[in-house]
């Protein structure tokens, strides 16, 4: 079984459970798990954990990420992108008006964080069923506003006369489908998105992702294993401790761990820690300050 991250690009009309159950495939090993959904309109980098690394999958989706953003002006549709019914037209009087400038400045006006309305056509959920089987249905229900950060708007360029494209980095939790809506409806002429482009994740950039077709000849080839990273690749955040060899059983049977197994750790009590046995990693450890030990959070044995 291979254990690792891989940097796929998915391709538009793929979904991320596309990707997963084709990897399962071409790899032939089922524990395999995506990072964060990318919808079917969307390409770019998806990270996708191989074997013992699935276990990250959860703290993996917490990053933030940069995207290429395609707006279109105009209308609104039920699922806010242009795959959607259209639900709402723009004022065509105040479109027409529009310069160069007031799109520029409505896009940039939403650098910070602001409180988000997710789209119905999502998988959040709500009394128990995701948003988009609601919406399947025919049912919108209240959504309430999330907290949401936008660290910055680049390379705005005006593609056509009612399209815009940018480039976006924001917190985890964003959805650009919205944020396109909203500056649409500042803009009092109303947007869908058109396209998106995830561009990074986890400072994994789309121009070392491998299509489907490529992971497929690398792995027949021999050459994937290149392309993978080592489970703690994401991990450089928590510091690093080798365990002493009086350790090694507590650590194989889960157990609690004091500072003392740790070697030259010193005084020093880190909240995480990535920790290593004969130099290969083995698990993160959390500190208990209340009981001054490490006590195991995710082990990779």
């Amino acid at each position: 079984m291979i254990d690792g991250i891989l940097n796929v690009y998915k391709e538009q009309d793929y979904t991320s459970f596309d990707v997963v159950a084709k990897l399962r495939g071409i790899l032939k090993q089922k524990k395999i798990g995506h990072t964060g959904t990318l919808d079917p309109m969307a390409e770019g980098v998806l990270l996708v954990c191989l074997g013992k690394a699935t276990k990250l999958v959860d703290l993996l989706t917490e990053g933030d990420k940069c995207y290429r953003a395609t707006m279109k002006l105009g209308y609104e549709t039920d699922t806010e992108d242009v795959t959607g019914e259209t639900t709402a037209e723009g004022d065509a009087a105040v479109l027409a008006q529009l310069t160069q400038a007031d799109v520029k400045r409505a896009i940039l006006s939403f650098i910070g964080k602001y409180d988000q309305i997710p789209p119905m056509y999502s998988a959040i959920k709500k009394d128990g069923k995701k948003l988009y089987e609601y919406a399947r249905a025919g049912i919108e229900v209240k959504r309430e506003p999330r907290p949401v950060e936008i660290y910055a708007i680049q390379d705005i360029t005006k593609e056509a006369d009612d399209t815009y494209s940018f480039d976006v980095y924001c917190s985890k939790g964003t959805y650009i489908r919205s944020l396109c809506r909203d500056i649409g409806r500042k803009l009092s002429c109303l947007a869908v998105l058109s396209g998106l482009h995830r561009k990074e994740v986890h400072g994994f950039s789309v121009t070392d992702a491998l299509t489907l077709q490529e992971i497929e000849v690398r792995q027949a080839d021999g050459t994937l294993q290149d392309a993978i990273l080592p489970v703690d690749a994401l991990l450089k955040q928590y510091p690093a401790y080798e365990i002493t060899e009086q350790a090694e059983n507590y650590l194989r049977n889960g157990n609690k761990l004091s500072p003392r197994f740790f070697k030259d750790m010193g005084e020093r009590r880190d909240t995480r820690i990535r920790v290593y046995h004969a130099g290969k990693f083995v698990a993160l450890y959390d500190y208990k300050e209340e009981e001054q030990i490490y006590k195991p959070f995710k082990m990779f044995l």
